[in-house]
């Protein structure tokens, strides 16, 4: 499927763009810090604004689309935070629009900020970069050795069970799935339940199962954020299985997030797997002396845990803090030439 998009380059006022990219668990992150100044007073507000906004949107469809991104590209435009109490805040996106939360972007911010020296790194190896996100204030705890970046902590926004065992309709038959908030709205299928692997052989059936689960919860009761209706709606499906416990009792799963309309994450997804530490919490089988060892489609790895218990909207909450590691894969100069009619691009899924 083909869905083309072509606008005049006079849309994208910025016709030569800088740009850091990383990987964090093989997913990528596109960092840019050129970008216009957006209305709104908090970076939730500018995630609004971005929606809205022509130049803003054409910028993240010539940086995402085809030629220059791809079909499950993503990335974040840098914004002022909210208040000092932060060290920068980020407006993050993807091919259908901008998400309010991103565990795996997050990762990579906090790498490149105390790569780059944004944040300085503190000399105790433990370096906290505090970041703005349209779900909240979230941190990037970096680890590091010397100049060497050896993993970085996501430390996420309260995160929540909502609604657990709904039963859903799908061209498989009928799934149990339960919904969690992590920064985003999440569903989640355990894949076996019915009949599927986590692995790149089930990747069409995922995906299109993915989409068949988010197009019937979205608009429904089951996603509606408790207090902020601008965190409504399901962000992506998560398929998991249960690959039992390793020897220190921690448990392993795999799993694969369809997001926003087809995406597939690469890596264990970050915000998703604050949701899964959370339901898994809920449901007694992650406790605080343990860790989920959470395995990706392409078998990278986050380590989760519970960093603290909290209430949040009404809900028993926990604090999720997932461990990873990010790193830099290049610098870009993009350019709009104003003869190319294919600007900002397209995308092939």
């Amino acid at each position: 499927m083909v869905a083309a998009a072509v606008m005049d380059t006079s849309m994208v006022s910025i016709t030569t763009v800088a740009a850091v990219d990383y990987h964090t668990g093989g997913e990528p992150f596109r960092i840019v810090e050129q970008v216009p100044d957006l209305a709104g007073g908090t970076v939730a507000a500018k995630r609004v604004a971005a929606v809205n906004d022509p130049d803003i949107d054409g910028l993240r469809r010539f940086l995402c689309f085809e030629p220059r991104g791809h079909a499950d590209m993503y990335g974040g435009f840098l914004v002022p935070p909210d208040d000092d109490g932060a060290h920068l805040g980020v407006l993050f996106w993807h091919k259908d629009g901008f998400s309010t939360a991103c565990g795996h972007g997050t990762i990579a911010l906090g790498a490149w900020a105390v790569g780059t020296g944004r944040v300085p790194a503190d000399p105790t190896g433990v370096t906290d970069v505090v970041i703005d996100v349209p779900s909240g204030r979230v941190t990037a705890r970096v680890l590091s050795a010397g100049r060497r970046v050896t993993g970085v902590e996501f430390v996420n926004v309260p995160t929540y069970l909502l609604h657990r065992d709904i039963a859903v309709p799908t061209s498989r038959g009928t799934v149990g799935v339960d919904v969690t908030y992590g920064g985003a709205i999440y569903a989640q299928v355990d894949a076996r339940g019915i009949g599927l692997e986590v692995n790149p052989e089930s990747l069409t059936e995922l995906i299109a199962l993915g989409r068949e689960v988010k197009r019937v919860l979205h608009d429904s009761p089951y996603a509606e954020h408790p207090s902020d209706d601008r965190l409504s709606g399901i962000y992506g499906t998560i398929f998991y299985t249960d690959d039992g416990s390793d020897a220190d009792g921690n448990p392993c799963q795999r799993n694969v997030t369809i997001f926003a309309d087809g995406q597939v994450d690469r890596s264990p997804c970050g915000s998703g797997t604050s949701a899964r530490v959370a339901t898994l919490a809920a449901r007694g089988v992650l406790g605080d002396g343990h860790r989920l060892v959470n395995r990706s489609i392409v078998d990278s790895v986050f380590h989760a845990r519970v960093g603290a218990r909290c209430e949040a909207d009404g809900h028993d909450a926990v604090i999720p803090v997932v461990l990873g590691t990010a790193y830099r894969t290049g610098e870009h100069r993009f350019t709009a030439d104003p003869d190319d009619d294919l600007v900002p691009g397209f995308v092939l899924r």
